[in-house]
């Protein structure tokens, strides 16, 4: 997925709402392939969660994008949500669900990075 180019987007920000694209978009898609399993009433807990996590990973874009001055501990939040996120996945077998919370694992790392939490 290309990410725009813009100059007003501090460049520090670029990797981590690279990052938050690819997990939110990882965990709509797991949603989608979820709703489809057998075992469907058993993901209710993740399935809740994966849309808390997509939707914060897209509001983490939004508040880097416009250099909000509380990007950092918005994403701070982001990377604690995409870790538990990553665990609710992690229970469940299917590719989906696994390529799902390394996504999550991902962009939480580039969340605490970008926040100042783990050194660059």
């Amino acid at each position: 997925m290309p990410v725009l180019t813009n100059t007003k987007t501090p460049t520090e920000f670029a990797n981590c709402i690279e990052a938050c694209i690819r997990c939110a978009q990882a965990c709509e898609e797991c949603f989608n392939a979820c709703l489809n399993e057998t075992d469907v009433q058993a993901r209710t807990s993740m399935l809740k969660m994966l849309n808390d996590c997509a939707d914060i990973c897209f509001q983490a874009v939004s508040m880097m994008a416009r250099n909000s001055t509380f990007a950092k501990q918005h994403c701070e939040l982001c990377a604690a949500i995409c870790e538990a996120c990553a665990v609710d996945c992690e229970k469940f077998k299917d590719a989906h669900c696994q390529e799902c919370a390394r996504f999550c694992r991902e962009c939480a790392e580039a969340c605490r990075k970008m926040a100042g939490l783990v050194a660059v």
